[in-house]
């Protein structure tokens, strides 16, 4: 009855496993390169080998008996990946173990032959290396083995010391050592060596000294169950992985570098075009682009500010000019109050005044006047020759609002070239930021 509620103890407990198992094939593998990675954790084994009474820790005497006799066995384990280095797994295990030439009593050709009906045991699996570097998939994984397990086995012996037995159940240490081959993904080949330590002294039937042990040299098959693609557990190389992960993660870095390079580029020479473009005067009428609201007109044509026809062009008289201290004076006052807003090319209007009167001068004496813009050395060569010309273009601007001939006015920018004093100090580079007027 003990026995019969045992098996049926087992069967229940593999059908719950199995549950688990088949559970782990709907597992989600993201195949993002730095997302959390699915392994393949649950697997089973199926193994056969060699029975043997004799075992590496055996006496002199090889324990009751002296002479071993290989027999075949069989087996199988389901097994839990927790870490890439520590498994839990369940063994099973049936057989007979044989042997003969009893170390006491008679006949001197006495045998036993221990069946097992049924083992169980549970097992810490610990993998003890990872051979490889280079893939992310171990293909020699080495582990040993130790756990605790209970057994069915019945002994028959002819030894005069012995007595056959029925079925007893009885606890065992197994404690093994081996290596496991990946072939595939999923699949490993599994070569092992486990001795078994009875707790017991009549495994084989004769009740002697110490307690009997045997051992189980195996090879077999381990299947791992889980999602198809993705990498067992205890094959995973963390290093390779590792190193293939930097390796891409480096390579996009570098791509995306040189795409930001590649589009900063575009954009600077988008930007020189477009400064370019803006200041240039296509139609050379003394407007540059920028401020020209009538682009295209004819060559000679008299413009006003915005560079449109004048309706009644003025009459061009040459005469000898004649520049007074006066006039220079008022030039000078001109100078002096002219103001834009920080970092702009837009008059404040503190500069109206001032100019009103050179407006007028030009227009009462039909001087010609030359408007240069200058800068310190402060931000970029571009921006400087943009700022210094659109300053000069924003006067030119103003004195044509103001009835000057726009004709008669030329307006350029040097930006940061010409400098009067030294660029060292804050008074030098306010003394460069000017827009100098010279009357002929």
């Amino acid at each position: 009855m003990k026995l019969r509620f045992t098996k049926a103890a087992m069967v229940l407990s593999l059908i719950g496993l199995s549950s688990q198992l088949f559970a782990q094939d709907d597992a989600k593998d993201s195949g993002d390169r730095f997302s959390k990675k699915d392994f393949r954790t649950w697997s089973i084994g199926l193994n056969g080998g060699m029975l043997t009474h004799f075992t590496p820790f055996n006496n002199r005497t090889n324990g009751d008996f002296s002479t071993p006799y290989e027999t075949w066995g069989y087996g199988g384990y389901i097994k839990k990946q927790i870490l890439p280095g520590f498994g839990i797994q369940a063994d099973f295990l049936a057989g007979k173990v044989k042997g003969g030439r009893p170390n006491s009593g008679t006949p001197a050709d006495a045998r036993f032959t221990s069946t097992i009906d049924w083992s169980a045991a549970l097992s810490g699996n610990f993998t003890i290396a990872n051979m490889s570097l280079n893939q992310k998939r171990n293909v020699l994984s080495p582990y040993l083995t130790v756990g605790a397990g209970y057994m069915s086995s019945s002994a028959n012996t002819n030894a005069s010391n012995g007595a056959n037995a029925g079925f007893e159940e009885n606890w065992f240490v197994p404690v093994g050592a081996g290596f496991k081959l990946g072939v595939s993904k999923g699949v490993n080949i599994d070569l092992g060596y486990t001795v078994n330590f009875m707790k017991d002294r009549n495994f084989d039937g004769v009740n002697g000294l110490a307690n009997d042990r045997f051992s189980y040299a195996h090879a077999g098959v381990e299947i791992a169950l889980g999602r198809k693609g993705t990498s067992q557990l205890q094959n995973y190389s963390a290093i390779a992985a590792l190193r293939e992960a930097s390796a891409a993660e480096s390579a996009e870095l570098r791509r995306q570098l040189a795409m930001s390079e590649e589009a900063a580029r575009r954009d600077r020479e988008a930007l020189i075009a477009k400064y370019t473009q803006e200041l240039g005067d296509d139609d050379r009428d003394g407007v540059a682009n920028k401020f020209d609201k009538c682009p295209g007109t004819v060559a000679n044509t008299v413009v006003d500010g915005s560079g449109c026809p004048l309706k009644v062009p003025a009459q061009i008289v040459r005469e000898k000019i004649v520049i007074t201290e006066a006039d220079r004076k008022v030039v000078d006052e001109a100078i002096k109050n002219l103001e834009f807003d920080l970092g702009k090319a837009t008059l404040r209007s503190t500069s109206n005044s001032t100019l009103d009167r050179v407006a007028a001068l030009l227009v009462e004496k039909n001087f010609s006047l030359k408007l240069a813009g200058h800068t310190d050395n402060s931000g970029s060569m571009a921006l400087n020759l943009r700022l210094s010309k659109d300053r000069a273009e924003s006067v030119k601007a103003y004195l044509v609002s103001q009835g000057a001939n726009a004709s008669r006015i030329e307006a350029t920018g040097y930006g940061p070239n010409q400098p009067i004093v030294s660029n060292k100090t804050v008074d030098g580079r306010q003394k460069n930021r000017r827009v100098e007027f010279t009357l002929y």
